[in-house]
């Protein structure tokens, strides 16, 4: 039981880092307006399916997660 409370912090840190390099990343990297995302403007209606990203995300945080499990 004294696992879980480590792991909720951990992740907890973990996610104030990611949004802080996104934040400043988001300067020279634009994630989430690639190539091949999906934008549709018609009106006063607006679609935005950011199917590239996801896919990128996907596969950065498959390696990600691969190598840590190397390491176990």
């Amino acid at each position: 039981m004294t696992q879980i409370p480590k792991l909720l912090v951990t992740a907890g840190i973990l996610l104030i880092i990611v949004g802080i390099i996104w934040q400043v990343g988001g300067k020279f990297i634009s994630l989430g307006k690639l190539p091949g995302d999906i934008f549709i403007k018609r009106g006063n209606t607006t679609f935005y399916f950011p199917i590239v990203t996801s896919i990128v995300i996907s596969i950065v945080l498959s390696f990600l997660l691969f190598i840590i499990g190397r390491f176990r």
